[in-house]
């Protein structure tokens, strides 16, 4: 490893960041081509701002001229509390239980990024944490901080899938860390648990048929046989990650606290949720990933879930396929 690169990785672990690697900046053209034939079966559903100049995602040199490098972070959020399946309650995506990641991790992305500029005069950086034209997960291969696994989340072999990503694009140029390799081999776990099967070949994700997306991205009413297979989730999903044996291998709690579970998130109790004016609901998720939804989808994915179970699709309301272990 050079002086910088270790300088580099010194310091963002001084910051925080769970993992951290160097990628030479450049086109992606395998993962282009991958993204595109994604566009082009329309698994982005309604996103799409996913389609918007997908060349420029894939390639960073278009979004900051003189690039050279792309630096990788991961941040690990797993606390090792459980949904306790109660009645009447609801359950929301692990990464949702505590504060929002976006300013979490941008914020240490800022520091990081801060230390550059002054390290390397003259030089130009750009930070992203899930919300600019970047391929974050491809990177994170490039990288070497995991692999995406085959249901289209990063897998580190050290901590597992429990992570959040950022990079910085820098025209200074570190060494490069050698991408991380496929560890899936023969395991299809996450393909069969899928509740929705949304995850339609390896590595495939179809949007419009994952909670994740539906529970959060989509606007509007969600109708259908799919409604049968919420299995009380009412904001994004984890039963692919639940299921992956790298998580159950080697999760690791979080040494940072703002991820806990708030008081309430870990079995919200849908009447009450349910019943939350739009003050209730700001003030609850003030700071938290589940504003997102806003108030109307929250209020849908309880009413969907609040429904006992069309008995034809033979789905008991309580015990729905697709409950993680």
């Amino acid at each position: 490893m050079s002086e910088s690169s270790g300088l580099l990785k010194k310091k963002a672990a001084e910051l925080g960041f769970s993992k951290v690697g160097v990628a030479a900046a450049g086109a992606l053209a395998e993962e282009g081509r991958k993204l595109n034939a994604w566009l082009n079966r329309g698994y982005h559903a309604s996103m799409s701002w996913m389609a918007r100049d997908p060349a420029k995602r894939a390639d960073p040199r278009r979004v900051l001229e003189g690039v050279r490098s792309v630096i990788s972070v991961a941040v690990n959020y797993y606390t090792p509390e459980k949904h306790p399946r109660q009645t009447g309650t609801g359950k929301i995506s692990r990464y949702a239980w505590g504060d929002d990641y976006h300013e979490i991790v941008t914020a240490r992305l800022d520091e990081l990024q801060q230390w550059l500029l002054e390290n390397y005069p003259g030089s130009n950086a750009r930070r992203y944490v899930d919300t600019g034209p970047v391929m974050e997960k491809s990177w994170a291969q490039r990288a070497g901080i995991g692999w995406l696994g085959k249901h289209a989340n990063i897998i580190t072999q050290d901590i597992g899938s429990w992570v959040f990503l950022g990079e910085i694009l820098t025209t200074v140029e570190f060494e490069a860390d050698l991408p991380a390799t496929d560890h899936c081999g023969t395991c299809s776990l996450c393909i069969e648990a899928c509740p929705t099967h949304a995850i339609v070949e390896p590595y495939v994700v179809d949007s419009g048929r994952c909670l994740s997306y539906l529970t959060i991205e989509h606007r509007g009413p969600i109708t259908g046989g799919i409604v049968n297979d919420f299995d009380d989730w009412i904001y994004g999903c984890d039963v692919c990650q639940d299921v992956c044996p790298w998580n159950e291998k080697f999760a690791k709690p979080s040494n940072d606290d703002r991820f806990a579970p708030r008081s309430g998130n870990l079995a919200p109790v849908l009447e009450e949720w349910g019943g939350m004016d739009q003050a209730e609901f700001s003030k609850r998720f003030k700071g938290s990933p589940v504003k997102r939804t806003k108030l109307a989808g929250l209020k849908r994915n309880i009413d969907i879930v609040k429904v006992p179970a069309d008995p034809r699709a033979g789905k008991p309301a309580s015990h729905r396929k697709g409950h993680a272990p």
